[in-house]
């Protein structure tokens, strides 16, 4: 990840984010500080990643890689491998390319994530 500087005083909110994405289950808003992009990923349950944004950006599994936080609820990711983990609230996490995820429990799962913002969810 290249490093990023900060050149400016600003601020923004993810209640008037730069962008939507809406795809079923999922809200990702977006928002853009100097060359830096952010965003909150809104999981309803019984949101799927092979379910919901599988069908805008068309691959068999997630490409992206993923660093945030949780700030609700609990998500299941499984690698193509098999390999599994859960995060909870007030869980840090980084996932790498080639998983599915899923919410667990009835909860809502919201995450701010500072490395796949530009790109997830968006329409191939």
């Amino acid at each position: 990840m290249p490093a990023i500087t900060v050149n400016a005083l600003e601020t923004k909110s993810f209640n008037e984010p730069d962008e939507k994405r809406r795809p079923p289950k999922t809200e990702v808003d977006v928002v853009n500080l100097g060359n830096a992009t952010l965003g909150r990923f809104t999981f309803e349950p019984g949101w799927r990643w092979s379910e919901t944004v599988k069908t805008v950006v068309h691959t068999e599994s997630c490409q992206n890689n993923h660093l945030g936080v949780c700030a609700a609820g609990t998500l299941a990711v499984e690698m193509e491998d098999g390999t599994r983990t859960t995060i909870h609230a007030g869980d840090a996490y980084s996932i790498p390319a080639g998983h599915d995820a899923w919410v667990e429990n009835d909860e809502t799962f919201v995450a701010y994530e500072i490395m796949s913002a530009a790109e997830y969810a968006k329409p191939a």
